[in-house]
């Protein structure tokens, strides 16, 4: 399969990118996902690979703990990025604050299933994330992952971050500033292209299964 290619757009006086692809029958978008897409949330785990499930999850999870995990993971206070490819989510990005409502701090948590590795999906799921963090008044992000996770590792250090080697495990430390009146219409924007893109996807869904 021909993959769409992903960058992202760190220029503040510039609008964001939305959703990157080469020419073609490939459309590919990132986007929030809303309450009610928990069953996208829980086929793109279904899908991992056994390392990759591993890496997001840290330790190996079976069928019944994706189960329960995507049910309650679209709660409100979580922010949630998807990457999707013709309405089918093939990455995420969790952003959690520390505490009941958004505070300084948060947890970051990416997964990014086998085939859309290694093309940038990452690292625009994490400036996306980034974005949203500075928009809640989210100063660090606190991102862990295994030790041999060498791919997410290479992600945070593209944004300065400090990573601190404990056993078995790397805490990605990332500072963050506050939200700007650009930085508010750049999420603004891209949440309403989001949600467009969400409603094509359910009449694309609809016409299909009629």
């Amino acid at each position: 399969m021909k993959k769409p290619t992903v960058w992202t757009e760190r220029n503040e006086d510039e609008m964001p990118t939305e959703a990157v692809h080469e020419p073609g029958p490939i459309s590919a978008a990132i986007r929030k996902l809303w309450i009610g897409e928990a069953k996208h949330f829980r086929d793109h785990f279904l899908r991992l690979d056994p390392e990759s499930r591993r890496n997001r999850f840290g330790s190996p999870v079976n069928e019944s703990f994706i189960e329960n995990y995507s049910a309650r993971a679209l709660a409100p206070g979580s922010v949630v990025h998807g990457y999707f490819i013709g309405g089918e989510l093939h990455a995420v990005a969790e952003l959690r604050p520390f505490g009941k409502y958004f505070l300084c701090e948060a947890e970051a948590a990416f997964s990014v299933e086998r085939d859309w590795q290694n093309c940038g999906v990452g690292t625009a799921l994490l400036e996306r994330t980034l974005l949203a963090a500075r928009n809640h008044g989210i100063r660090t992000i606190y991102m862990s992952c295994l030790a041999n996770n060498r791919r997410m590792q290479r992600v945070a250090r593209k944004y300065q971050a400090e990573l601190r080697f404990g056993a078995g495990e790397v805490i990605g430390e990332v500072a963050n500033t506050g939200p700007t009146p650009l930085s508010l219409v750049r999420e603004f924007i891209a949440d309403g292209h989001g949600f467009a893109t969400a409603i094509l996807d359910v009449h694309s869904r609809m016409f299909h299964t009629a």
